[in-house]
């Protein structure tokens, strides 16, 4: 059984959105592949196991704090090894690292 996640708009950083002038080069997510996708302000990474209409089924890899990039246990009420459904809607980029510099005082 998947638990259900709410999953945040991913914005700018929309895997749809990137592909959109080239949808050709959007692949259909296949088992093994990793996605990510944006939950209560981290990033969390999901490992395939199955796709269907649109929705990756699979296990979270890992949840990263976007601010600092802190690999996280759990996330509200999200964990590592929860089975998830990512619709392709949710799925999202990377966000950029931190770049030091901007962190000057």
């Amino acid at each position: 059984m998947h638990k259900h996640v709410e999953w945040e708009d991913p914005g700018r950083d929309s895997v749809l959105e990137h592909f959109a002038d080239r949808p050709e080069q959007l692949i259909e997510p296949r088992p093994g592949d990793i996605l990510s996708a944006r939950y209560a302000g981290a990033t969390v990474r999901v490992k395939v196991e199955a796709y269907v209409d649109g929705t990756s089924i699979g296990e979270v890899a890992a949840i990263i704090a976007i601010d600092n990039g802190r690999r996280l246990k759990s996330h509200g009420k999200l964990a590592l090894g929860d089975t998830v459904r990512l619709p392709d809607a949710c799925r999202a980029l990377e966000p950029e690292p931190s770049d030091p510099e901007d962190n000057r005082t």
